[in-house]
């Protein structure tokens, strides 16, 4: 058992992210194929990546040991949703981090030169890290991203529906259980390991995940103490056997949906699937910012699309609901 101390700055400071990152996310789908303990919600996904990946994820493995810590690829690449800007922080991360991920995994013997010597920042150790990550990510990630980053959208939205309702401790109260319990001012988190956190004023960042399953992880930023944890929920189980998340982006070749939609809503909507600011979208389709927002509007107050902030820009990502659509064609 994790127990999460908060203070009443940490729930003020406490807040709500889309994602642990692509990395993250693809490092953790690398452990689920070894695991055929992942339940139903998965066993589509098995198939379809079953034989994608072989030996091209050994170095990916080889930071995943089948006892104590695993190699934390957020704090290393970030929670970012690209694969090639994860691959950049990975080159870019400071020695001193590799250091810290690095030097309490056990490593398989066979291993463990190639381990030193990326723990030592060589840059051809790195790259091999980066080309598995690619490879990988290619396998059993990307066929389906459009989609999971879509269904991390909706659920962050429930979060922030929750946040809005009730506040955070009424988020805190009702997330991932059983896994997680609200104890105020403690959150006890199931885990294999025994701890208590104290947050220390820094509050909380809590993210949903899809590739992991096994329990709810804490993750923190070892070089940055100052730096609120994250706290990575897994949101699949078998309430979600029927969902539609596992249909590969080439088998979303529907028919057109100008009849439904009209010509640039249906636009507004596919370039949507991988998550697209207001300007990107008047760039890419012609239209003046304006026309953009106005149709990113229409389609979110159909359910067809998310719109967050990020920053000064607002990013529109469809819906599940908007996936499947482009995906069929009709609303039946």
């Amino acid at each position: 058992m994790k127990r999460i101390h908060f203070t009443a700055a940490d729930l003020a400071r406490t807040r709500v992210a889309t994602t642990i990152g692509v990395a993250a996310e693809t490092f953790d789908s690398v452990r689920l194929l070894t695991n055929r303990g992942s339940g139903p919600a998965f066993r589509r996904w098995h198939v379809s990546v079953r034989g994608r990946v072989g030996e091209q994820a050994g170095p990916l493995a080889a930071l995943m040991p089948h006892r104590g810590p695993l190699f934390d690829a957020m704090s290393v690449m970030g929670d970012t949703a690209s694969v090639d800007e994860a691959v950049d922080n990975l080159m870019a991360a400071p020695r001193a981090l590799l250091r810290v991920e690095l030097e309490n995994i056990d490593v398989h013997p066979a291993a463990r030169s190639w381990a030193q010597a990326l723990r030592d920042g060589d840059r051809e150790a790195r790259l091999q890290v980066a080309t598995a990550l690619r490879a990988c990510h290619n396998a059993t990630v990307a066929p389906y991203w459009s989609r999971v980053r879509s269904h991390l959208s909706e659920v962050r939205a429930g979060y922030v529906a929750t946040m809005a309702d009730g506040g955070v401790e009424r988020l805190l109260a009702t997330l991932c259980e059983p896994l997680v319990r609200w104890r105020p001012p403690v959150l006890e988190v199931v885990h294999a390991s025994d701890a208590d956190i104290h947050l220390r004023g820094r509050g909380l960042v809590i993210a949903p995940t899809v590739f992991s399953t096994w329990q709810v992880e804490l993750l923190y930023p070892p070089l940055d103490p100052d730096r609120a944890p994250t706290l990575a929920v897994p949101t699949l189980d078998e309430a979600l056997l029927e969902t539609t998340l596992w249909e590969s982006a080439g088998e979303l070749t529907a028919p057109p949906l100008e009849g439904l939609l009209g010509r640039t809503r249906a636009a507004v909507l596919s370039a949507s699937v991988e998550g697209c600011g207001t300007t990107e979208l008047a760039r890419r389709l012609n239209i003046s910012p304006a026309t953009a927002s106005h149709h990113a509007a229409a389609l979110r107050n159909a359910r067809l699309v998310t719109s967050r902030r990020e920053g000064k820009a607002v990013l529109h990502t469809a819906t599940s609901l908007g996936i499947a659509l482009l995906g069929h064609g009709t609303l039946a």
